[in-house]
Formats: structure tokens, C-alpha cells, sequence
């Protein structure tokens, strides 16, 4: 059926495939959730940063 290089190709194909299933949900799951939400943290502090400098400079 199969010959040992097409065998060992079919193995090099499924493992890669099987490493980039796993590197999209891990992204999916937990690197894009922390980022966005890092990164909506960091906006609302300098949000808050800019209001409270606005404030010290009208009194």
C-alpha cells in the first residue's frame, strides 16, 4: 500500500497538522484574549490618567 518515504511523509503531514490545530486553539483561547484585554486595561488607565491630569489642571 504504502512505501516507507510515503509513510514517513504521510506521519511528517499529520503531525504538522496536528502542531498547527493545537497552536490556533491555544491563540484562540488564551494569547488573543490576553492581549485584548491587557491591551483595554492599559486604555482605560490612561483614560483615567488623562481625566485626573485634566482635573489638577483646572483647579
Amino acid at each position: 500500500m504504502f512505501e516507507f518515504d510515503q509513510y514517513l511523509g504521510f506521519l511528517a503531514f499529520l503531525t504538522i497538522l496536528t502542531i498547527g490545530f493545537w497552536l490556533m486553539i491555544f491563540l484562540l483561547t488564551f494569547v488573543i484574549p490576553y492581549w485584548i484585554g491587557g491591551s483595554l486595561i492599559e486604555r482605560l488607565n490612561e483614560i483615567k490618567e488623562e481625566r485626573k491630569a485634566k482635573r489638577e489642571a483646572s483647579h
